[in-house]
């Protein structure tokens, strides 16, 4: 029989931070993650990826690295490609027996780190950060992620969905090697990680401050980065556009049929008065009805494309015999 291996009883513990335009906050991170880890019985790595930064991050990571080589790694990309490529490059490039994936500005707290490490060699393969309400939290946004939670429970019933749960999670070497393997260009990581399933635990967390700096992502990336996960994550959507279409159609069928009959063959005894302008407008309703219901069938091909064209495994094995 084959079980998931236990973790190590000295395990390397991989710190995933994806970056952008950090400069004034990393060499407080740096030494605020060596402080945390001083002392405990766990290896550890540092996997910074400088986002296309263009302030001084890059020339920070550097002085890092030559400064502590056997724990300070880095990856720079060419340009600005996103925190999910981001997230996806230290990933790949991380060694550890355990990863954990946060943000580079301090407002992920590092004490939370120490549940994550306990839940994972309690059995769990995926620890994800929950973040508690923020007092501080505008009401916009708070509305905006509550309606966002909401609307991915309803489109998804067959993942677990779990409000407010964030990019901050530890993974598991095997989780991480088969997110690997995933090959969407155009990807929301927390979402892909999720598909994957494996055994998870939830904990949670109360958002920090920022160390320094300014927040990298402004309301319309945010924005954007919900729809492509409403998107992404379901193909109820299209699928609804069909089912109401077929609503439309049967009840304006209905109505213009009782409208003639009514009308012309009984001769208005409701005294209703319809003219024919009102049964166009009944008809009209019944033809769009037929368009939404023949977008509805167009969806059923798109979705056997948009699942195809993704190219994930068709299974993934967590344990055998």
């Amino acid at each position: 029989m084959s079980k998931h291996p236990s973790p190590p009883s000295h395990p390397l513990i991989s710190f995933v931070i994806p970056l952008h335009n950090e400069a004034s906050n990393l060499e407080w991170h740096y030494k605020h993650i060596v402080e945390f880890m001083h002392g405990k019985p766990l290896a550890y790595e540092l996997r910074y990826v400088d986002d296309g930064s263009k302030d001084a991050s890059l020339d920070i990571l550097k002085k890092l690295h030559a400064q502590d080589p056997s724990h300070v790694h880095y990856v720079s990309f060419s340009r600005n490609f996103g925190k999910e490529a981001a997230t996806s490059a230290g990933l790949q490039s991380a060694k550890g027996d355990a990863m954990v994936i946060m943000d580079g500005d301090g407002q992920h707290p590092l004490e939370t780190v120490d549940t994550f490490i306990a839940q994972w060699q309690a059995g769990a393969q995926v620890v994800i950060g929950v973040r508690e309400t923020n007092q501080k939290e505008g009401v916009v946004a708070k509305t905006g992620s509550k309606t966002f939670y909401q609307l991915l429970k309803m489109l998804d019933s067959d993942q677990e969905v779990v409000s407010k749960s964030t990019d901050f999670r530890l993974l598991d070497r095997q989780v991480v090697d088969e997110f690997n393997k995933l090959t969407e260009r155009n990807r929301i990581a927390r979402n892909l990680i999720d598909w994957l399933g494996f055994r998870r635990a939830f904990v949670p967390f109360h958002a920090l401050e920022r160390h320094g700096g300014e927040p990298a992502y402004s309301f319309e990336k945010r924005f954007k980065l919900a729809l492509d996960g409403l998107i992404k994550h379901s193909t109820k959507p299209l699928k609804f556009i069909g089912g109401l279409g077929f609503i439309i159609a049967t009840l304006s069928a209905f109505a213009a049929i009782a409208v003639i009959v009514e009308t012309y063959l009984l001769g208005d005894p409701l005294n209703l008065s319809i003219t024919g302008t009102g049964i166009l407008a009944l008809m009209l309703s019944f033809m769009v009805g037929i368009v939404l219901i023949c977008q509805g069938l167009l969806a059923l091909y798109l979705e056997d494309v948009f699942h195809e064209t993704q190219n994930r495994p068709l299974f993934i094995i967590n344990e055998k015999a």
